[in-house]
């Protein structure tokens, strides 16, 4: 269940970052400082891939690393948007950071519990 979750959010919350990185910089919300938004977004978005895909370390990483340089790139396509090699690292980064928790969370939920022997 966790899996289908962790896949709905991820994929609606990287359809949302494609819409706030690609639109115009008046209809971009903005909660933070830019470098921390682009972090947060992208280490939220690396955290779900990494619960809906735990297998599939590779292929998550090329999806949310890829859509970070991806965008950023993109963004050099429109006219009131800029793309940075900064803000492609930070955005790399979080997605980076988010990968990495995932993979420790997915790691947990596997773990069985130790039953203890009370039979002394």
């Amino acid at each position: 269940m966790i899996h289908r979750l962790s896949a709905i959010a991820g994929w609606l919350a990287l359809g949302f970052v494609v819409f706030a990185t690609l639109s115009p910089i008046d209809a971009r919300p903005s909660l933070a400082t830019p470098h921390l938004e682009h972090f947060a977004a992208f280490a939220l978005i690396g955290l779900a891939f990494a619960l809906a895909y735990p297998n599939r370390v590779l292929l998550v990483f090329a999806i949310v690393v890829g859509a970070a340089v991806g965008l950023e790139m993109l963004q050099l396509l429109t006219p009131d948007r800029h793309g940075r090699a900064a803000d492609a690292l930070v955005k790399a980064l979080g997605a980076i950071s988010g990968i990495c928790i995932g993979q420790m969370v997915s790691f947990l939920l596997r773990l069985k519990p130790i039953q203890s022997d009370n039979s002394i």
